[in-house]
């Protein structure tokens, strides 16, 4: 197995599945993994490592191959007995990013005609994507709604080199892709950490928490890790029960070293959290979102993630917050547990953060039934 991301992984035959309600042969949407990461990260090495793992799954990949002659994306099909490998569709730019959008959904709705073959997809974005308008795609299409859903984003980083890739230098003054990749992960890998020193590594997690609090950040070599961290964290889709740990929201202090600071410096992008000990009206949280997410100004917020946890005034369930660039949801998140601190979290990443300034509008608009603010639903 080659170790170079140039290389798409191979199809390794694993033991099918037992259809989810095998009675009917109707089958449950399909979990989405999107992985993303800088070019020679290592991406195809850990699609690579999910593929060879015997986890008992039949994993359907997208592959971008990025180069100037080729551009095709394949998807690669895991099946008992022989590997099958199809091509579907060839994009000229080589790329899954939102000016291809609706040849990315006629692939995966492609793909979902062989329903049978698999029962999770993985899909590899060009190491110069940026993940926003991909996520937002499989979070909310509704051609897609019953066939998948976006399980997580995995963002890996290279050890070596994102110190250089954070404080590169856009002519349009933009944050980088590199930048752009870690702010929307919900799980970072720091990979190759066999070729730098540990005191490299202590402040490589300081640049990635100063532009995303919220993630998981696991240090690997090769890209190996613990598949749980992977596949099925459930992040945009909620389970009943007491939350897992890719829906607790603990926003935390981060130390910001020299190198912190010169990466939010240099990306733009940061981190605010937010907390609030009272309870919060739902509707007032709905519009107060919109208002921020959609009133966007050159001078104003730039969200580009924001999670929370809601203590609803008058409800004895948890409410999830997730937000990917414009688009939101508040869902259920199952009963608050006996002694469970109810304290409303918020973390939000994006550029132009005001923390003081984005509380004490939250607070205002939200935990005081006598305060109105107008919203765009209503208007």
């Amino acid at each position: 197995m080659s170790d170079s991301d140039e290389e798409p992984p191979d199809a390794v035959a694993i033991e099918p599945p037992v259809p989810k309600n095998a009675s009917n042969t109707e089958w449950c949407a399909v979990p989405v993994t999107l992985v993303s990461g800088y070019l020679g990260a290592g991406k195809t090495t850990l699609v690579n490592y999910v593929l060879t793992e015997q986890h008992g799954r039949r994993i359907a990949v997208i592959v971008n191959e990025y180069g100037q002659d080729l551009g095709i994306e394949k998807a690669m099909v895991q099946d008992k007995g022989e590997a099958l490998v199809e091509e579907f569709v060839e994009l000229g730019n080589g790329c899954i990013c939102c000016s291809v959008k609706h040849n990315f959904v006629a692939t995966l709705e492609q793909l979902l005609q062989r329903r049978d073959k698999f029962d999770y997809v993985l899909i590899e974005t060009t190491g110069l994507a940026d993940p926003g308008p991909i996520a937002a795609v499989l979070w909310t299409d509704d051609e897609l709604e019953a066939g998948v859903f976006l399980d997580s984003i995995v963002t890996v980083v290279d050890a070596c080199n994102l110190k250089f890739q954070l404080r590169e230098r856009r002519e349009d003054n933009l944050a980088t892709e590199a930048a752009l990749q870690i702010a929307y992960a919900d799980t970072i890998l720091l990979n190759k950490k066999d070729l730098v020193s540990t005191e490299d590594l202590a402040a490589l997690r300081g640049d990635i928490s100063a532009i995303n609090s919220s993630s998981e950040i696991l240090v690997t070599e090769r890209s190996r890790v613990d598949l749980a961290h992977i596949l099925d964290r459930g992040t945009y889709r909620l389970r009943s029960g007491p939350p897992s740990a890719a829906h607790r929201i603990t926003p935390t202090a981060i130390p910001l070293g020299e190198g912190a600071l010169s990466a939010v410096h240099d990306s733009g992008i940061h981190t605010v959290s937010l907390l609030v000990s009272a309870e919060v009206m739902l509707e007032p949280v709905k519009c107060w979102l919109e208002n921020l997410l959609w009133e966007s100004t050159e001078a104003g917020p730039e969200v580009l993630r924001l999670k929370a946890l809601l203590c609803v005034a008058g409800s004895s369930e948890r409410h999830i917050v997730q937000c990917v660039r414009d688009l939101y949801e508040v869902m259920e998140a199952g009963a608050w547990q006996k002694g469970e601190d109810r304290t409303t979290r918020m973390v939000i990443i994006g550029r132009r953060l005001d923390q003081a300034s984005l509380l004490k509008s939250f607070e205002a608009a939200c935990t005081d039934p006598k305060v109105t603010i107008p919203c765009q639903r209503c208007e």
